[in-house]
């Protein structure tokens, strides 16, 4: 097996600088500016079309950028790739269907610049099970892990994760970022794109939310929780229920009944619960709560979206 000391801090993994990447009248890239360093996990989060598998794409060297400068361990992205210190799980693309699983492993590692064993890489990616079962007899949980395996099978420096653990039952998810964090403890760097929030929340040292192309918040998941400024608040109602002056509540975001339970979000959770109290109506199992990652990502682009408006 070869090895390679991991990048020295003062190098970062990855930089853009000021950014930019349109098709036609689409910005899908919009002066984005970040560094990524050597053992972070980063979630990439965004709505569909923010600009997500684009920055992608520029960071692969798939795509050059329109303006601005994308630079891998402080070379171009061809040339890291080239060097093997970037490995890649995408939606995009098929696999090799006519071949075995072991025999599209071992294609792999004898392309890599620094592969690691076939039967490690197997092992690594659980799937030493279905080694001689054919590609296209794979399920969609067990196809992501063969993609998993091409991805890390040679010593990279910086692993790129587009949705990775989409079709995977529970147990597959949690063995896949066990391995994920082994790969930064050796000061390896992952990046990945999700819809899992809660897998962003549970996983990542740090948050990046791109909506429209445009950075929006760079974090870990509590600092984006924070930045959202809203906390949850639930309580249930036992008496005559009075919507209307419910809402008129002070600074409330959102608001919603299911039964005699009413949740609320609020900017300022404090005032609201006085004012709350202020209407005579006596609360019932009153929680108030910061926002989950969740919550928190649809507060922020939903307040973008408003700016736009």
């Amino acid at each position: 097996m070869t090895t390679t000391a991991p990048p020295t801090r003062t190098t970062p993994v990855v930089s853009f600088e000021n950014v930019n990447k349109s098709y036609g009248t689409v910005r899908a890239v919009a002066d984005l500016s970040l560094t990524l360093h050597p053992g972070e996990t980063v979630a990439l989060l965004g709505p569909n079309g923010a600009g997500k598998s684009s920055t992608l794409d520029l960071l692969l060297g798939l795509r050059p950028a329109d303006t601005g400068s994308v630079r891998l361990f402080g070379t171009t992205p061809q040339q890291a790739v080239a060097a093997g210190r970037v490995g890649a799980m995408l939606q995009s693309g098929g696999l090799m269907e006519e071949v075995r699983v072991r025999e599209l492993v071992k294609l792999a590692c004898a392309l890599h610049p620094r592969p690691y064993p076939v039967d490690q890489v197997l092992a690594q990616a659980g799937i030493g099970q279905i080694a001689d079962r054919m590609v296209n007899k794979l399920s969609g949980g067990q196809e992501q892990r063969v993609r998993f395996a091409l991805a890390t099978a040679g010593a990279n420096d910086l692993i790129v994760l587009d949705e990775p653990t989409t079709g995977m039952d529970v147990q597959a998810r949690h063995s896949f970022w066990a391995t994920m964090r082994e790969q930064t403890e050796q000061g390896r760097t992952v990046l990945f794109a999700t819809h899992y929030l809660e897998e962003a929340d549970a996983i990542a040292d740090r948050v990046l939310v791109l909506h429209r192309g445009r950075l929006l918040a760079d974090g870990t998941a509590a600092e984006i929780k924070a930045k959202a400024g809203a906390r949850r608040i639930s309580f249930d109602l036992q008496g005559p229920l009075d919507e209307v002056a419910l809402r008129r509540l002070p600074f409330l975001s959102t608001f919603s009944v299911s039964g005699r339970t009413v949740r609320i979000q609020s900017h300022d959770a404090d005032a609201t619960v006085h004012a709350l109290y202020g209407l005579g109506v006596y609360p019932r199992n009153l929680e108030v709560a910061g926002l989950g990652l969740e919550q928190a990502f649809v507060a922020i682009t939903e307040a973008e979206e408003a700016k736009a408006l």
